[in-house]
């Protein structure tokens, strides 16, 4: 007995940690635990000089605009050469072009004076975030990723440095009478190298740079784990996971770092603990796991989630009084939410119902007969009880999604209200669903093309933790030092946890369009667990015509529609094999 149970720890030891050396030299021998990244580097020029001190520090600049090799030698040419004097410190800010997650790789040349030199680097998701100081005014900071520190670089040679999220970077020397010889400074931009499987076309380019730009958004957070943000917080918060594990669905199909970041979330909260502190992130786990399901259709991963959901549904059950929601824990749907405890109560209660009503659906497929039934039961108990959103989009987006409230009324009585006015980017997928199930298409298209393009228009290429249109009424954007008189979109505002240039700028959870506009514009609705059956209904709105790729398990299915001068579809589309089409109005 005391050799099996020392037998079975030992199995259990191995498969939860890093697998032994594969591929390593043989030096190294078999013993060796290791861990094989996922991710590849990749080394980006800079595309142009943002700002350089003035005087006569600095020269050569343009040369760091020239294709680099990341290799030091002895000839001596195409240098950027940065001199300071007493008092005069010279610095330059580099502008990679688009926002990535990684470093800077930094080659010296050959210097007099062959000491280290002491250097600055300032990385910044805003020009404006490389000119800040780390202090309480700006809000910029070292959470979670150096971004803002001092190293020292050699004689001829190459430094590595930095691992965050950044367009940016800013250069200076520190001591006084050095000379620094640059000879390239290269971002390293670290990513999972995948396809993008999934595509969407639009007679509306605008609509299409959206897209891309909420699937580019996730495919930043899909390194080790699956962040919510590159620069801020770098953390598995599993609430951000679910419009994000929606857009991996729409664009890559089925990747690892879903599992590893949902098996992670569960492994580190014993029940019953809530995941993240926050209940309503315990029942995203949930909601994320049944919409995983029926997307990827993995029966064999869903049974390893058995005890521990089967455990977390009956916690949940505990937690209701009366027909209504009496959960625990940090009570949160989002931050700008947070400050309005009836919506908080009204989107909490119907999260409990839907995610009850996903519940029984997954232990029916695990077998799991009685507790179907019991998650059935209290659903059906929760409705009895209808809340009121308070005003709160984000608590009538819920009360629609969970059919606690008509999603018609909630609509026209709430989400349509003013446009974009009061949206989230985070809940702003969910006002989306809410809208289209309203059948209000053409408003969720509007409202993207003014919510998220606003963010375009202020120079993103990924999408943000937080946005509200009327900072963007007299702000420069963040490709530019801000001019007097102006506002800065990224350091003047902000709330809550993402206050100033504390604020993340690329952020997961602000990725709702894409998987929105693949699954109503494009139309793919999936019926049957791992896309063996895919309705395909288009609203295509005041677009003429649209075209993409939806990934399934078998292959991508290709689709287009076109608008005819008689207002009808012409719909072409071709389904690899396993995968059904069946008619739209079904």
């Amino acid at each position: 007995m005391k050799k099996l149970l020392a037998l079975l720890i030992c199995l259990f030891y191995l498969e939860n940690q890093p697998i032994l050396a594969q591929n390593l030299p043989p030096i190294f021998g078999t013993n060796v635990i290791s861990e094989k990244d996922a991710r590849i580097k990749q080394y980006l020029t800079a595309t142009r000089i943002v700002w350089k001190t003035s005087g006569t520090g600095i020269s050569g600049e343009q040369n760091l605009l020239r294709p680099g090799t990341g290799q030091a030698d002895l000839v001596h040419q195409n240098i950027c050469t940065l001199t300071s004097k007493e008092g005069e410190k010279p610095g330059l800010i580099l502008d990679f072009g688009k926002e990535i997650q990684g470093g800077i790789q930094l080659v010296t040349d050959q210097p007099s004076d062959h000491r280290p030199i002491k250097i600055r680097l300032r990385f910044g998701e805003s020009v404006s975030e490389t000119m800040s100081e780390v202090d309480t005014v700006s809000g910029a900071t070292n959470d979670h990723a150096m971004r803002d520190f001092v190293i020292e670089v050699p004689w001829l040679g190459v430094m590595q440095a930095g691992n965050t999220g950044f367009r940016f970077v800013r250069i200076d020397l520190v001591d006084d009478n050095r000379e620094l010889q640059l000879k390239e400074a290269r971002a390293i931009f670290e990513y999972r190298d995948l396809d993008y499987v999934g595509s969407f076309k639009s007679s509306d380019e605008r609509l299409n740079t959206i897209w891309n730009t909420g699937a580019y958004t996730v495919h930043l957070n899909m390194q080790q784990f699956l962040w919510d943000g590159i620069k801020r917080d770098r953390l598995v918060w599993v609430g951000d996971m679910h419009p994000e594990i929606m857009t991996i669905n729409s664009v890559f199909g089925k990747n690892e770092v879903v599992a590893k970041s949902l098996d992670q979330a569960r492994d580190i909260t014993p029940l019953p603990g809530w995941m993240n502190g926050i209940s309503a992130y315990s029942m995203w786990w949930v909601l994320i796991h049944r919409d995983l399901y029926k997307y990827q259709g993995d029966k064999q991963y869903l049974k390893k989630q058995q005890k521990y959901l089967v455990a977390l549904l009956d916690l949940l059950m505990s937690k209701i009084k009366d027909n209504k929601e009496n959960l625990d824990g940090t009570r949160f749907l989002d931050w700008p939410s947070s400050e309005n405890p009836k919506a908080i109560h009204a989107g909490l209660h119907a999260m409990m119902i839907m995610t009850l009503d996903a519940g029984a659906e997954l232990c029916t497929i695990l077998d799991e007969p009685a507790q179907a039934q019991k998650c059935r039961a209290a659903s059906t108990n929760l409705k009895l009880y209808v809340p009121d959103a308070n005003g709160s989009k984000q608590a009538a987006a819920l009360l629609a999604l969970s059919g606690l409230v008509p999603a018609q009324k909630a609509n026209s009585e709430v989400l349509a209200v003013d446009g974009c006015m009061r949206m989230s980017t985070f809940y702003g997928y969910y006002m989306l669903q809410a809208r289209a199930k309203a059948g209000d298409y053409q408003g969720a298209i509007d409202c993207i093309r003014n919510y998220w393009g606003g963010m375009l228009d202020m120079g993103a290429t990924t999408f943000w933790e937080d946005f509200d249109l009327d900072w963007t009424k007299n702000a420069a954007p963040i490709t530019e030092i801000v001019p007097e008189g102006k506002d800065d979109i990224h350091g003047d505002f902000g709330a809550y946890c993402y206050k100033n240039l504390r604020h993340s700028l690329c952020h997961g959870w602000a990725s709702g369009p894409t998987a929105w506009l693949s699954e109503h514009v494009l139309g793919v609705t999936v019926l049957e667990a791992g896309c063996k059956t895919v309705r395909i209904r288009p609203n295509l709105g005041d677009l003429k015509w649209v075209e993409g790729t939806f990934p399934t398990p078998m292959g991508a299915v290709k689709i287009r529609h076109e608008k005819l001068a008689n207002g009808k579809i012409k719909s072409t589309i071709d389904a690899p094999k396993g995968v059904k089409v069946v008619d739209g109005n079904l």
